[in-house]
């Protein structure tokens, strides 16, 4: 599986879209296997991290989020679920999981239910090691910034906006990354 060729068959490669998915993807990537270089003891599979955090946002195409170039219907919160949506289609069932379960910390039903996200009523927490590091590693960048780094203080801060569960659960994974 080569990541890029996928992505390109649903965005321009010399749109801004392109080059703002890419540039975050890649940075994501490349903390993903820095973390996955300094824990060994986790057995975490580098080519699968590799090609999953390139394809992790693969779905925010289909979003309204215009101040990254994204002029789709959906509301932006969508983007995991719709890329699984896409990454299944491609035969690619491991690395949907990884799409949909990223968003926040990831998402429980109860969450989803009772914040009335606009996603489908089921949980969307990530399960695996692979799954996690992703994850963990995805809120260090920004789309509209990704060559800056964000502080744990800003991370936990914005993932309040998902809830105390959410800020939590990435609490967990601090730990089991960087501790």
């Amino acid at each position: 599986m080569i990541p890029l060729e996928i992505i390109k068959k649903y965005y321009i490669e010399d749109s801004e879209l392109f080059t703002i998915l890419v540039s975050h993807s890649k940075a994501v990537a490349h903390k993903a296997l820095a973390i996955a270089d300094i824990h060994p003891e986790l057995n975490i599979d580098r080519q699968f991290v590799d090609e999953s955090a390139v394809l992790h946002d693969i779905g925010i195409f289909l979003t309204d989020a215009p101040n990254i170039q994204c002029f789709g219907s959906y509301p932006y919160i969508c983007h995991g679920y719709l890329g699984a949506d896409l990454m299944r289609k491609e035969g690619f069932n491991k690395h949907a999981l990884v799409c949909e379960r990223h968003t926040g910390a990831g998402l429980s039903k109860k969450e989803i239910i009772q914040r009335n996200f606009l996603l489908p009523h089921r949980d969307m927490l990530p399960e695996t090691i692979e799954e996690k590091l992703i994850c963990f590693a995805d809120k260090f960048y920004s789309k509209s910034n990704p060559e800056k780094e964000k502080t744990i203080d800003q991370i936990r801060r914005a993932l309040s906006k998902y809830g105390l569960s959410s800020v939590q659960r990435w609490d967990e994974m601090m730990k089991l990354f960087y501790e």
